[in-house]
């Protein structure tokens, strides 16, 4: 053992290849591209194979991480995708966008005094390959149970690991989506260059290949409520309808022409496929100076994408230093080799607009950082007197999201805490009303798509030992 970690830390870790930065600038395709064999093969052989895998417990969803990685290194690329199918029913997914260096990979050993194995890369390989036919992808399923039935409301990550846990066990599983496409955030927030609407579809079908019954256009609490769903005879509902109601500077100006939450520059850009106007319906807001506001990955997400949409100039204005920015390291990366610049210690103060009621600047506190907060982050506090004006066309409010009050509204017998999100059971994802469950951001706020699709198998987990599925 001792052998194999010094030649396991030995081996440089692979690099992924990606489009050039001035390229990649003007499409919308997929920035990384993917391992060939080799690498995948190179990058496997570095993984020590640990007894007590720390990287699998930093795993939302359990993936088992060094089984997989294993069969990689073999080369057999089936027995891998099983492996990686059985705990996580979207690995193309997970492999591209989940903060693997908070989680997996900050777990593994080999990043206490080097790189860790590159966990994420090495299963967007076997996904990809799997799709691409190289490799036998029948899963199969236990037989049909048509007296389980379950609803899942909602078609994001949470829900849809939900329902295709218990559809590969036999439940009889419909999931309602509100909008006229399936796949939540996955498709209406994150942009194509990081997640290919292509892959999301493939995933998709997987479910599909389960028999699981995928609706949209049925609007949780409006046209799809709780209550009515028990009475037609589901055994159980997951709701898992995220926290899509974006949350605003509340500032002076903030109606003008030319602001724009997170949510729908990317909702339009994405859903609305504006990035391919006039193809698609939906146009695009002609911003050419830029200001996004906020620091996390939706941030960098509107940034990139403005970019992408002919902007002349895009900055991120952060009220702290990068070094506090919660955003993935990679996609902070990737906009800066992009054009995008960041301003760091600003405010915004208030929005200033033209006689004809269009944005055209914003005024700006400088910061500074005084003593750390609950946050462990030192605490931004503006410096007296010291403000001023940057000319910007388009704003983008990136701050985070809200619980939408449809369906909420909708069940009152759903207890709620105090910021309004729905309260559930840490052990099972319950919720105040029996045999109705619930995961992701309705439940947490904001928060990365692996933790959602965890929360989505921790109830799966418990609906199927309630019902027999197991």
């Amino acid at each position: 053992m001792e052998a194999k970690k010094i030649f396991g830390a030995k081996i440089p870790r692979t690099d992924m290849p990606c489009q050039a930065p001035a390229e990649r600038v003007k499409n919308f395709k997929e920035v990384a591209l993917g391992y060939t064999s080799e690498m995948a093969a190179a990058e496997a052989s570095r993984c020590l194979q640990c007894k007590k895998p720390l990287c699998r417990s930093g795993c939302p969803v359990e993936v088992r991480i060094p089984e997989f990685i294993a069969r990689v290194a073999e080369g057999n690329l089936t027995e891998a995708y099983r492996i990686l199918r059985s705990t996580n029913s979207l690995p193309a997914v997970c492999g591209r966008v989940c903060p693997q260096e908070k989680q997996c990979e900050g777990a593994c050993i080999l990043g206490k005094k080097g790189e860790p194995v590159a966990i994420g890369r090495l299963e967007r390989y076997v996904a990809d390959n799997a799709s691409a036919g190289a490799c036998d992808t029948d899963m199969g399923c236990a037989a049909p149970r048509h007296d389980v039935r379950v609803a899942c409301i909602g078609s994001g990550p949470s829900s849809l690991t939900c329902a295709g846990y218990l559809a590969a066990l036999g439940a009889r599983v419909t999931v309602f989506e509100g909008l006229h496409e399936p796949g939540g955030v996955l498709v209406y927030g994150i942009p194509s260059f990081r997640l290919p609407k292509d892959v999301v579809a493939r995933e998709l079908d997987n479910l599909r290949a389960l028999d699981v019954d995928i609706r949209t256009n049925w609007v949780g609490g409006r046209t799809v409520e709780v209550p009515r769903l028990l009475e037609e005879g589901y055994r159980a509902v997951f709701i898992g309808v995220g926290a899509g109601l974006p949350l605003f500077l509340d500032i002076p100006g903030e109606n003008l022409i030319g602001v724009f939450s997170a949510n729908e520059y990317l909702t339009r850009a994405n859903l609305g496929r504006a990035y391919d106007f006039p193809c698609y319906d939906t146009p695009n807001y002609p911003g050419k100076k830029v200001t996004v506001f906020g620091a996390g990955n939706v941030a960098m997400d509107a940034a990139r994408t403005a970019m992408r949409m002919g902007a002349e100039s895009v900055n991120i204005v952060y009220r702290r230093t990068r070094a506090e920015m919660p955003a993935r390291g990679e996609e902070i990366e990737h906009a800066l080799e992009e054009g995008v610049t960041l301003m760091e210690l600003a405010a915004p103060l208030r929005f200033i607009g033209d006689e004809s009621g269009r944005l055209s600047g914003v005024e700006l506190q400088r910061m500074e950082l005084g003593e750390p907060d609950a946050s462990g982050r030192r605490r931004p506090q503006p410096v007296e007197g010291d403000t001023f004006t940057h000319e910007t066309d388009l704003a983008i409010i990136a701050l985070g999201t809200r619980p939408n009050p449809l369906l909420l509204e909708a069940t009152p017998e759903l207890e709620l805490n105090r910021k309004g999100y729905i309260v559930t059971d840490e052990t099972t994802g319950e919720t105040s009303i029996p045999n109705v469950f619930a995961g992701g951001d309705i439940v947490t706020g904001a928060a990365t798509v692996i933790l959602a699709m965890g929360a989505g198998r921790k109830a799966a987990r418990e609906i199927a030992r309630r019902f027999g599925l197991e």
